[in-house]
């Protein structure tokens, strides 16, 4: 229900600065419409199995799931998931097969 009062608060700033001239009774009407919209919708959500997180669970979720792959910090360290140091080099292409870069045919197309 928070979420939906700082929504309707901010969009009643905004239908309050931008549509001054064209009547501002409809829209206010339509935000509050929404609320109990808003609640229905998260009831039937709710019904369904929906078990929203709060965004400290989430950060706990992943610190975890963090340590426990064995990552301390970003990816872009240049370690591996295990953290054995550099990564090896990727297998060769046909692009990257060891080709000699030497000059092309002259052969004309």
């Amino acid at each position: 229900m928070r979420e939906w009062v700082v929504y309707a608060v901010f969009m009643s700033l905004v239908f309050a600065l931008f549509f001054r001239e064209n009547g501002l009774v409809g829209a206010l009407s339509g935000l509050l419409v929404s609320g109990p919209l808003y609640l229905g919708l998260g009831a039937i959500l709710a019904k369904l199995g929906l078990q929203r997180k709060s965004i400290s669970q989430l950060r706990r979720e992943r610190a975890a799931s963090d340590t426990g792959s064995g990552r301390t910090g970003s990816s872009k360290s240049g370690s591996t998931a295990s953290g054995s140091g550099p990564r090896p080099r990727p297998a060769p292409t046909r692009r990257t097969a060891g080709q000699r870069p030497g000059p092309r045919s002259t052969r004309r197309r």
